[in-house]
């Protein structure tokens, strides 16, 4: 099993950066592809950005391509989410998650992640 852990999360004016971490353990994500999604009161869980297992491919949704940036060090296994220039319509909890699939393709699929972290909240005041 596969534990993961979000954090980072919290209060910002708008135009302002945070930095999202995901830890993992039980299991090494050196072979796994690992996203953030995000959900926002009323809305369906949405994709944010994806990282493939050796870091070289991202993928991002178009609403945040330009403003956020996916990274990982494998080494740590973690992965995280910087996040610049953030507006209001941001707000939501994001989640990591990991496609166990080792050495898939990439996917802003989330019935294709079988781990999930607990979601951190982050809020952008105008």
């Amino acid at each position: 099993q596969m534990q993961l852990v979000e954090s980072g999360g919290g209060l910002v004016q708008a135009g302002g950066s945070l930095r999202l971490s995901c830890a993992a353990s039980g299991r090494t994500t050196s072979s796994y592809n690992m996203g953030w999604f995000r959900q926002a009161p009323g809305k369906e869980r949405e994709f944010v950005a994806t990282v493939s297992w050796n870091g070289r491919r991202t993928y991002y949704a178009d609403s945040v391509k330009g403003r956020f940036t996916i990274s990982r060090d494998t080494a740590k296994n973690t992965v995280f989410l910087q996040m610049n220039s953030l507006k209001p319509e941001d707000t939501a909890v994001y989640y990591c998650a990991a496609d166990p699939k080792e050495y898939a393709v990439l996917s802003v699929d989330p019935l294709k992640y079988d781990y999930w972290g607990q979601g951190t909240q982050v809020t952008v005041s105008s």
